[in-house]
């Protein structure tokens, strides 16, 4: 990608093909071209980039997290405090995100520090591709970074480098007044900021569509059954201003704002859209032991990130038609207290561990079902173990077998059932087979194993027997 500095047009981006063949950022585009031939040449739309930008920052807006703003010309800011538990915890919420992304085109590194400095810094320098700073742990993880993490003016980052300083540790260890002296107070602002001795206030990207109240205090407060009482009216005005547009809540977003800028954060999410006041202000007051007030909040924002189509149902008498129980309600209150809540759904597949697949848990039934012509154990592992078996070959069942050190005497068996694999998936399994056997041994128990390969022909499989559930 070209872009004009000046009177020249230089490389501002280049993918790993490019960079492999030599190329870097910073150069001329007459000479990229004079050291590789064919070379694919595209002019640099930075303001398109930063319309993409931010739709992105919108979508993490709604999926992640209700403080995200843009960090140009290729970051995202999110504060995850008071969200990361609704995705199970941050190292899941990371791979969440990358994954997603990487489904998307982009390639992503990510990481979370104590401050938006320090990851800002670990997520270019340290994440391959995440990376997450425990609590107290991040000036010790960014003293080695190059001084170029510290997000300061490349031509003040090169005269750094002419005096021979390499490292933020190095920075960090020279006294503050020579280096302000001769380079200004932004050296030591940033250093501030990266080891979490000062706090760098984000911007946040609001959707104009957004449905939002606040309310405004001539006093802070700061006790917790002051702020649950005013988030209670919150949660009515905004309930009001959603049923005014037929809309039910999926995503609430509180963010208490600081008397010293920062920012608290308490995000409640439901299975459903819902708006019921007693419900939602329960989801959000059962969190806000989270909230630190500080030295007291001035302003409370209550926010509908997410809100979906509401209809008005009416109740129809028991006497007519029998009832059916709600449990969204008690989904919710477990899911906001960081659990992770899914039912199993079926998927058409005569793989077993490709059979199913995790929804959530008040999605819509599917019309696959299960299976009923074999029986399939209750309890199916999540990947097969290996086990040590002897068995007549081709289609008798084994006579006995080793799992996790025991052995097991087989009384009763039942099969093959023979499963072929899925060839529009990989081509290996063009001709891969398996066989499977349910045995019980003189105990008792059931298991369900089977041989990789039909036992006669190599190429089917490598004739190594799996045990994958358990009967029972």
């Amino acid at each position: 990608m070209v872009g004009r500095e000046g009177g020249r047009r230089l490389i501002m981006a280049a993918d790993a093909a490019a960079l492999a063949a030599g190329l870097r950022v910073g150069m001329t585009a007459a000479k990229t071209q004079a050291l590789v031939s064919n070379l694919l040449i595209e002019d640099l739309r930075p303001d398109e980039d930063r319309r993409e930008l931010d739709r992105l920052a919108l979508w993490f807006l709604g999926n992640y997290a209700p403080i995200v703003a843009v960090d140009p010309p290729d970051g995202i800011v999110i504060e995850t405090t008071g969200a990361d538990h609704l995705h199970g915890n941050e190292t899941l919420m990371l791979t969440g995100m990358i994954n997603r992304l990487r489904a998307m085109g982009f390639a992503a590194r990510a990481a979370i520090a104590d401050s938006r400095g320090a990851s800002h810094a670990l997520a270019r320098y340290r994440a391959d591709p995440f990376l997450v700073i425990s609590e107290g742990g991040t000036p010790a993880a960014v003293l080695d970074l190059p001084i170029a993490a510290l997000r300061l003016e490349a031509g003040l980052v090169a005269s750094l480098r002419t005096l021979g300083f390499e490292r933020i540790r190095e920075l960090e260890a020279t006294p503050r007044a020579p280096l302000a002296l001769r380079f200004g107070p932004e050296i030591g602002r940033r250093l501030d900021q990266i080891l979490c001795r000062a706090v760098e206030p984000i911007d946040p990207i609001r959707p104009s569509e957004v449905i939002e109240v606040r309310r405004a205090f001539a006093e802070p407060i700061s006790a917790a059954e002051t702020i649950a009482r005013y988030v209670g009216k919150l949660v009515k005005a905004i309930c009001g201003l959603l049923e005014e547009r037929g809309l039910g809540v999926r995503r609430l977003d509180l963010l208490c704002h600081r008397v010293d800028s920062g920012v608290q954060v308490v995000r409640a999410g439901t299975a459903k859209p819902v708006r019921d006041v007693q419900r939602l202000t329960r989801l959000l007051c059962d969190r806000i032991d989270t909230i630190d007030p500080g030295f007291g909040i001035e302003i409370l924002v209550l926010s509908a990130s997410r809100a979906e189509p509401l209809d008005a149902v009416q109740s129809v008498s028991s006497l007519i038609e029998e009832s059916v129980a709600d449990v969204s309600g008690l989904v919710d209150v477990i899911a906001n207290r960081g659990h992770r809540i899914y039912r199993i759904a079926a998927v058409e597949s005569d793989v077993p561990e490709r059979s199913f697949m995790l929804v959530p848990p008040l999605a819509e039934d599917d019309e696959v079902g299960w299976p009923m012509h074999w029986p399939r154990p209750s309890r199916l592992f999540l990947q097969p173990e290996p086990i040590q078996c002897i068995a007549p070959l081709p289609d008798h069942p084994p006579v006995r077998f080793t799992w996790r050190g025991i052995r097991h005497v087989v009384k009763r068996a039942d099969g093959p059932e023979r499963v072929f694999g899925e060839w529009w998936k990989r081509d290996k399994e063009l001709v891969a087979v398996r066989d499977y056997f349910s045995v019980e041994n003189a105990a008792g128990e059931r298991f369900w194993i089977y041989r990789q390969g039909d036992g006669e022909h190599a190429d089917s499989g490598s004739g190594s027997w799996f045990i994958q559930g358990m009967f029972g």
